[in-house]
């Protein structure tokens, strides 16, 4: 990955963590202060916020089959 990726990824992953449900401020309140400077590096946040919140309900359907076949 390259520099904005990187940045971006990072503050993803940090709102992310502290966020306590998908309708919590934070994720959208860091972009928002993100796009006041740098509509480029908002996006990349954006795009890395929705990549890794597919990959957790992916990730959860994953475990759903596999709890299902150790039954």
């Amino acid at each position: 990955m390259g520099v904005l990726e990187d940045l971006a990824d990072g503050l993803a992953r940090d709102a992310l963590a502290l966020e306590v449900d998908e309708d919590d401020p934070l994720v959208s309140q860091v972009g928002k202060t993100i796009g006041a400077s740098s509509q480029t590096l908002e996006e990349a946040y954006l795009t890395a916020i929705r990549v890794r919140r597919a990959e957790k309900r992916a990730r959860a359907v994953i475990d759903a089959r596999r709890s299902e076949n150790e039954t």
